[in-house]
């Protein structure tokens, strides 16, 4: 490209030719002197270079902003393509398709006629009918019937009527269509339910699927199954409870294979049912003629705390299938509310001076019980009685004792009330306390005899009256629960044999100074009522007796620590009844050897010592312990837990053999 001249040259240029053609300047420009032309010759490039001006870089475009404007082109060229396409397709759809049919859903009537208010459980009759008011026929219609949950035909009361299809085949314009159907419908007194009706059609030359719909509602006066719940509406935490549950029909027609679920709260604790369950908290009630009813009683205790309230959900229904373990259509449900309140008389049980909930003694020991009460409540509570039952082993009733209360054998309880207090309980006032006891004799280790994890339960139980703010008089009670177990009365003999030694004896009897003398040692265990777990029977050689190495039977475990001369039986478990009744005792029995000191003289020195037995009561989960005294040369007098116990002794051995000689 041709270079540019300068501006100012441009002027000069323009003025000379005003001046070539202005007849009043022409003369002036001729007259004009001229300049010498210079000699010099100036100094031309080249090449010819215009400057231009720089330009700032940041007014410069970048690359990605070209390729964003492409891209929105791209996007409006297609929505303007969409855009025509869309108008042409209405345009041909409206002028020459379906859409040219002047058909509309809101040209069809459906009307339904019925009882707003149905019961559950009785036949319901609905009219329907369908007006076509659109300018074609109505080709291939069906009207189908979407009824709620749990209704029934009146023909198959058993089977679920959930949708229900009427051909109509082809209803010309301004056509008609009615008809009537019945059906049984369930659900709760106050409960809405909502009827769909649908109109299922096609159009000529066309295989779409058109519906025009309508729903019908209607609200259950009454339900064909009716459910009661009669029991306390307030209970103390722990305390029996006593529900009783009826199921009533209140339909026209039979209802078949009824079933009733509960749904128990927190804390509960079934005890028994009447009748029984068929599987987790269900029962199987059968058929319910028109009329019918059927209870069930249940029984069990709630635990809480102060002012929870708790809620009891039972549903009655049917299943599909015979062998189903469930509801699948219900037909009625109530919820029952509980609320757990303190107790209005607090008691509390002491036994043998132990609140514990469960003491342990031992057979033959003394019990003494005391309970302890007071009034919680605001108001007087007046005719009190405290009733404590007892439970598990029988006891001897000419054993049992009380000061101020009465003993009925009939019932194995004892009785305090008004006359055995001497008024005490008549009226308590609000904060009143007062205690009342009683003590008895546990059995004899004879008497358990053939008893496994004996133990008593005592039920206590406190009711009296109270006025309510109503001024009626009601009854309350409160309960506890203590139980006594008794320890298993494991008894543990260690004895010497010298004459009836099972490894022979060597060595003088009566025992000389500084000669060696053997003996045996034997461990008899008898066990009466109570598994012992983890029994261990320790015991320690003195100086001057010597561990042979011997002991029987090789079953058992026992093991000899020649440092500090300690013996160890690990006897482990001992089964109830073992030495008792014919069974063989547990026993073992180590070989010792003993050489007598000569400061021993005239003495009967012990043979074995700190003789201790332990284990775990698997019953009471107590541990048991014995200690025995030591064996000593005099074979006649076994060491023994127990004074009662009977056990023979080394045969031929005298005591006057017992003493060292020189």
């Amino acid at each position: 490209m041709d270079p540019q001249p300068p501006h100012h040259e441009d002027e000069r240029i323009e003025r000379l030719r005003r001046a070539m053609y202005s007849r009043s300047i022409a003369d002036t420009l001729r007259n004009r002197e001229r300049r010498e032309l210079t000699e010099e010759k100036p100094l031309v490039n080249d090449d010819w270079k215009r400057p231009e001006q720089e330009v700032k870089k940041e007014i410069v475009a970048p690359r990605s902003m070209n390729f964003l404007r492409n891209i929105f082109w791209w996007i409006l060229a297609g929505s303007g393509l969409f855009f025509l396409g869309a108008v042409f397709f209405f345009i041909y759809y409206f002028t020459f398709g379906i859409g040219s049919i002047p058909t509309s859903p809101n040209n069809i009537d459906i009307a339904v006629a019925g009882p707003s208010q149905v019961s559950g459980g009785q036949p319901a009759q609905l009219q329907l009918v369908v007006t076509n008011r659109n300018k074609v026929p109505l080709e291939l219609a069906d009207l189908v019937i979407t009824y709620p949950k749990g209704t029934r035909s009146p023909a198959d009361f058993v089977s679920d009527l959930t949708t229900q299809r009427i051909t109509l085949g082809t209803i010309e314009s301004g056509g008609r269509r009615q008809g009537t159907v019945q059906a049984v419908f369930a659900g709760n007194e106050g409960d809405k339910a909502v009827i769909k009706v649908e109109l299922e059609y096609h159009l000529s030359g066309s295989s779409a699927i058109f519906a025009a719909s309508n729903d019908y509602a209607i609200t259950f006066s009454s339900s064909p199954l009716s459910i009661s719940v009669d029991g306390k509406t307030e209970t103390t935490s722990g305390q029996p409870i006593l529900l009783t549950v009826t199921v009533a029909s209140n339909a026209s027609v039979p209802v078949k294979d009824i079933l009733l679920s509960a749904e128990y709260p927190f804390g509960f604790k079934v005890t028994s049912a009447d009748p029984p369950v068929v599987s987790s908290n269900l029962w199987a009630l059968g058929d319910f003629p028109p009329g019918s009813k059927r209870t069930i009683t249940i029984q069990g205790t709630l635990k809480g705390e102060q002012s929870d309230e708790r809620v009891f959900h039972f549903t009655a229904g049917t299943r599909k299938e015979p062998t189903t373990q469930k509801i699948d259509t219900t037909l009625s449900d109530y919820a029952f509310h509980m609320s757990i309140n303190k107790p209005f008389l607090t008691l509390a049980a002491t036994i043998n001076k132990a609140t514990n909930s469960t003491v342990v003694v031992s057979p033959g020991e003394i019990v003494t019980v005391a309970i302890n009460y007071e009034n919680n409540l605001t108001s007087a509570i007046t005719n009190a009685v405290i009733v404590a039952r007892l439970g598990g082993v029988q006891i001897d009733g000419s054993a049992v004792h009380s000061i101020d209360g009465f003993y009925r054998s009939n019932d194995n309880s004892m009785y305090w009330d008004k006359t055995t207090t001497n008024g005490a309980l008549a009226t308590l006032a609000p904060g009143d306390h007062g205690v009342v006891g009683f003590n008895f004799n546990m059995p004899t280790s004879d008497e358990l005899q053939g008893l496994t994890s004996p133990y008593i339960d005592i039920a206590i139980n406190a009711a009296g009256d109270r006025v309510s703010e109503a001024g009626v008089p009601e009854n309350l009670q409160s309960t506890i629960r203590a139980k006594i177990a008794l320890a298993s009365d494991l008894q543990l003999v260690a004895q010497g044999l010298y004459y009836q030694n099972p490894f022979g004896s060597t060595g003088p009897v009566p025992p000389k100074a500084n000669v060696e003398t053997t003996y045996a040692l034997v461990f008899t265990i008898n066990n009466t009522t109570n598994k012992i777990t983890g029994a261990t029977v320790k015991a320690t050689l003195p100086p001057n007796v010597r561990w042979v190495g011997k002991y029987s039977p090789p079953s058992e475990k026992i093991t000899f620590n020649q440092e500090d001369g300690s013996l160890t039986w690990n006897v482990g478990d001992i089964e109830p009844g073992v030495g008792l009744n014919g069974v063989p005792p547990r026993q073992a029995a180590i070989a010792i050897a003993f050489t007598p000191s000569t400061s021993q003289i005239g003495q009967e020195p012990p043979l074995l010592q700190s003789i201790k037995f332990q284990g775990i009561d698997s019953a009471t989960g107590g541990s048991i312990t014995r200690t025995l005294p030591n064996v000593t040369t005099n074979l006649a007098s076994p060491a023994k837990s127990s004074g009662d116990i009977v056990i023979g002794t080394d045969q031929g051995f005298s005591s006057a053999n017992s003493t060292v000689v020189k």
